[in-house]
């Protein structure tokens, strides 16, 4: 039985030459209106939870005053301006300190929420050294496999 060698003008190269014309990056399916909604309205959604959550731990369970509402909206605003603060400016570091400061900060976030239940300090320190360990762990593999010593993303 015979069959047809593949030459190299054949159907071959046009599928290679079809592959390499293709763009490599994604395309962005939302203009830059819906990217600043986002960029904006996750760490604001985030902060309101964070706050709700806060000023539940710190109530126990009790009675809604004034001050615990007080709290919970103050707890929220810091949350945020921290939030699009480490968003904004962690990018701009090495890999290292980029992924430090986003563990350091889910951490420390962890810790608080930990503290307003009553429990030792001793306690909340722990369990948010063991969250910033083990996020900075993901962090800094996901920046070190997709980024060179420099910080310029590997395509």
């Amino acid at each position: 039985m015979a069959h047809v060698a593949p030459t190299s003008g054949g159907m071959m190269s046009k599928v290679r030459l079809n592959r390499a014309a293709r763009p490599t990056r994604t395309p962005d399916l939302f203009d830059e209106r819906v990217h600043t909604l986002g960029r904006y309205g996750i760490p604001v959604a985030l902060g309101l939870v964070y706050g709700f959550w806060a000023a539940a731990n710190r109530r126990g369970g009790g009675d809604i005053t004034g001050w615990n509402i007080l709290f919970g909206f103050v707890t929220a605003a810091v949350f945020i301006v921290l939030c699009i603060a480490v968003a904004t400016f962690a990018p701009l570091l090495k890999r290292e300190l980029h992924s430090l400061v986003k563990s350091g900060f889910a951490g420390a976030a962890v810790a608080f929420l930990y503290s307003q239940t009553g429990e030792s300090v001793y306690r909340s320190v722990a369990l948010g050294v063991v969250v910033t360990a083990g996020i900075f762990l993901v962090f800094f593999y996901r920046y070190y496999t997709r980024e060179d010593a420099v910080g310029n993303r590997i395509r």
